[in-house]
């Protein structure tokens, strides 16, 4: 949206700086290009006036924020800029010195259309192939800029009631030779910064806009360009909300990448370009989380049963002879190999640890599951792999609090049977009791080993 009203400024620089032929190119590059060529035509009485009508519509827009009971006086400052252009235009006849104006207007409405209807060829094929893919894009560009309006306001966009409203005034605005109807992204911004808080704001405007072409329509002669610029300017710099990029670099970086690839990809090229590269990039983000989901190394919580990260909690203590790993997200084939060599990096990791203290050996691999909602084929072959690989190095393999989804796919793919019903358990406390507990019995009775201590527990 910044981006957006970005280029809807660049475009109003033409009746700022009073140039008569301008780009149809709404990126940054074309239109600083189509400026600076045309620096001799620049009108320094139509730029003055812009810039002071710019001034006077924020300074009111910021007082009536900071007193909330002058809420008009920001509202009438819109009509009042136009007033006041006009007027000056007329009394110095600025016309003649640069500064353009809207000129004559024909008075009367549109006229009915409905007898101009062509419903045969070749026009219908061209009509209907024209209709989808303008209506597709009117509706796309009426829900995003509503929506993103909604979040201004915290409320709620019914996509399906703006495609029936929009459709609607375009069947009925086919009858009277009416533009195409859309959500403009300026006009919208135009009737927020003016207050507008209901849908029949539209009412009055339609209203206002009929009875101007019938009546009205001789004391607009005067008005300047340049102050519609300004108000569509001054609305659209209150779009731009560079403390919400802020906010993103603090708590998110890539978070802030993506805002800006948007914005610049739109002022660069174009609202299409900056959406595809935001959403690109958002995926491409999702797609990183699933490959490389997170693993971590639980400790013991002094004084308590409670497990938590190492790296989160330095005051957690390993316990010894035990490694506990946590595993963040589904297992998937996407992130299959990915977590079998950190399971076995975090195991080769451990054991060179104890090596170079001097410690227990190491003889359990907890793994936490509670984290992983679903498994496929992939992930079990994983799990069987990491089975393996435990068991080469005389380590046994514990799994803790695997879901029903987990569950199920292991009890069909015989790997509960594999591991055995014994070393699965509902909770990281219960497992390392176990392990501990077959540890003591281990020491105390050698010749009975393990099986001695199971058959304890």
């Amino acid at each position: 949206m910044g981006g957006a009203a970005t280029v809807v400024c660049l475009q109003q620089l033409k009746s700022i700086l009073g140039l008569e032929h301008f780009t149809h190119g709404a990126d940054l590059i074309s239109v600083m290009r189509s400026v600076f060529t045309q620096t001799h035509q620049w009108r320094w009485e139509s730029a003055v006036l812009g810039f002071s009508f710019i001034f006077f519509l924020l300074v009111t827009r910021y007082f009536s924020k900071k007193q909330p009971r002058f809420f008009w006086v920001s509202a009438m400052a819109p009509l009042t800029s136009v007033i006041l252009g006009s007027l000056l235009v007329y009394f110095t006849h600025a016309e003649k010195h640069g500064v353009q104006v809207i000129g004559e207007l024909k008075k009367g409405l549109n006229p009915a259309s409905l007898t101009n209807l062509v419903f045969v060829s070749p026009y219908m094929t061209t009509a209907v192939k024209t209709g989808i893919i303008v209506g597709i894009i009117s509706l796309a560009e009426g829900i995003a800029v509503g929506r993103s309006f909604a979040m201004f306001k915290n409320y709620h966009i019914d996509g399906n009631k703006e495609m029936i409203a929009i459709g609607t005034m375009n069947v009925v605005g086919s009858f009277t030779s009416c533009y195409l109807t859309t959500g403009p992204f300026s006009r919208s911004a135009v009737n927020y910064n003016a207050g507008c808080k209901t849908a029949a704001s539209n009412i009055i405007m339609s209203i206002a806009v009929m009875l101007t072409l019938l009546f009205l329509t001789p004391l607009f002669h005067y008005t300047p360009l340049v102050v519609l610029s300004a108000i569509i300017v001054s609305a659209m710099l209150g779009l731009i909300d560079y403390q919400a990029a802020i906010h993103l670099w603090k708590i998110d970086k890539f978070d802030f990448v993506v805002c800006m690839s948007a914005y610049i990809g739109v002022v660069f090229a174009s609202v299409e370009i900056g959406l595809v590269i935001a959403v690109a990039m958002s995926v491409l983000r999702i797609l990183l989380f699933v490959a490389r989901p997170r693993t971590f190394v639980l400790g013991n919580i002094p004084n308590s049963v409670i497990y938590r990260n190492v790296e989160q909690y330095p005051n957690a203590k390993h316990v010894p002879g035990i490694l506990i790993l946590e595993i963040d997200a589904p297992i998937y084939f996407a992130n299959a190999s990915y977590l079998r060599e950190r399971i076995t990096r975090w195991i080769d990791e451990e054991e060179d640890k104890i090596k170079a203290t001097g410690e227990t050996n190491l003889q359990y691999v907890i793994m936490d599951l509670s984290a992983v909602g679903n498994i496929d084929t992939s992930g079990i072959s994983m799990l069987e792999e990491v089975k393996k690989i435990t068991e080469r190095r005389g380590l046994q393999l514990v799994l803790v609090n695997p879901g029903s989804e987990v569950m199920k796919k292991l009890n069909k793919s015989k790997f509960e049977n594999n591991v055995g019903q014994k070393w699965i358990y509902l909770t990281v406390e219960e497992a390392v009791g176990a392990c501990n507990f077959i540890l003591r019995e281990c020491k105390a009775n050698p010749k009975k080993g393990e099986s001695e201590g199971w058959n304890n527990v």
